[in-house]
């Protein structure tokens, strides 16, 4: 690919990744992605694009943005997340906030994941600038999906956007995916009373508690191998990690206060709520048998487990256009907020997954012109 045709691509995605856009739990951390939105709306508005920016916290700091073309009951939305995860300069070997070229490969954070997606979708979007569309081509970007996908549950509160088929375009080496499982992160607080070890009467020993709610968590975790198997995932059933846990503070104090962390990850078909109140009622049980206090919250926000029929308009044409079986992947998506939406929605998009959340993160130069090529056959398909 000649550099002249991908000047366009490349310098956008220049400006695109100079723009920190870090979104984190950690406060300390977290960034808004205003400047990035600002920059893509300038973009797509001088294409013709309508423009509407959906602030997200009362400064208008976070925003998501929808950039329609042509209009109509039906259409396409290209969409793809504005953020980063955190990173080190430290462990870097190429400025994490510039696009570094080497070897054919675009060296920068977000480069992959996935503010790379963007400049693509533009310059697709470009061959029907001057098109009369039959239904509107929408270009998505959204806030928060490294942290809590505030922006893609924003989208999914407010209805919008209305469109029949949607395209992530988070990095799947232009191989279409229709599956993933769902996320969720809990913690559960165990609350007894302290006192001196010389007496067990004194106290009610929370890592007693921890003892029963480890027991519970491991049957149940055994209880899940045999719940919705899926056979596209690699780990075909739902799993529960038990992550890490904390209490007490001294030998001889019967311990007061414990906490186990885990996470699930269901496969479609099951809900993180149904989850959640499942392994609440074994705690509301084992509450009826100690005398302690047992309090479930959730870490995260979580996400829900995604699936796309395989004999779908979109999936088939999907599979068609790349030559590819559309596959499962085990990482999250904003995806199942869009088919909340009533959309038909697979994630396909460029770069490798492998290549993100960490350091010297790049995209390969020869991902940009298939990419471009097929965007353009799903524009014609589903908006001409």
């Amino acid at each position: 690919m000649s550099h002249s045709k991908s000047g366009g691509p490349i310098s956008l995605l220049q400006e695109l990744v100079a723009l920190p856009s870090v979104s984190s739990t950690n406060p300390s951390l977290d960034q808004g992605n205003r400047a990035v939105i600002d920059l893509l709306a300038t973009h797509l508005e001088a294409l013709g694009f309508s423009i509407e920016i959906m602030p997200l916290d009362p400064n208008g700091r976070k925003a998501n943005l929808i950039a329609t073309l042509g209009s109509g009951p039906g259409g396409l939305v290209l969409a793809g997340h504005t953020d980063t995860v955190p990173y080190d300069d430290e462990l870097w070997n190429f400025n994490p906030l510039a696009i570094t070229e080497s070897s054919d490969r675009l060296y920068g954070l977000g480069s992959t994941d996935m503010k790379g997606f963007f400049p693509l979708a533009i310059e697709a979007a470009k061959a029907f600038a001057h098109e009369t569309l039959q239904q509107p081509l929408i270009i998505l970007a959204t806030a928060d999906e490294e942290s809590s996908m505030s922006g893609a549950r924003a989208l999914a509160e407010a209805g919008r956007p209305l469109a029949r088929q949607a395209i992530v375009g988070e990095p799947t080496g232009l191989v279409p995916v229709r599956l993933h499982k769902g996320i969720m992160m809990e913690s559960i607080h165990i609350s007894g009373s302290s006192g001196h070890s010389s007496d067990p009467a004194l106290g009610d020993n929370a890592l007693d508690g921890l003892h029963a709610v480890l027991t519970e968590l491991i049957s149940y975790r055994d209880a899940l191998k045999n719940r919705q198997l899926h056979p596209l995932l690699d780990v075909a059933h739902p799993t529960l990690n038990l992550g890490c846990v904390h209490g007490g503070d001294n030998p001889n104090r019967i311990c007061g206060q414990a906490e186990v962390h885990f996470d699930v990850r269901v496969t479609p078909g099951l809900s993180n709520a149904e989850i959640r109140g499942e392994i609440q009622q074994r705690l509301e049980s084992l509450a009826t048998r100690h005398p302690l206090r047992f309090e479930m919250k959730s870490l995260i926000a979580g996400a829900d487990p995604y699936e796309q029929a395989g004999d779908s308009q979109l999936v088939q044409l999907a599979e068609k256009l790349t030559g590819h079986s559309a596959e499962a992947v085990a990482f999250a998506t904003e995806a199942p907020y869009l088919q909340q939406l009533g959309m038909e929605t697979i994630v396909l998009g460029p770069g490798s997954i492998k290549r993100a959340h960490q350091p010297d993160e790049y995209i390969e130069l020869d991902q940009f012109q298939p990419c471009i090529d097929l965007l353009r056959q799903f524009i014609a398909h589903y908006c001409l």
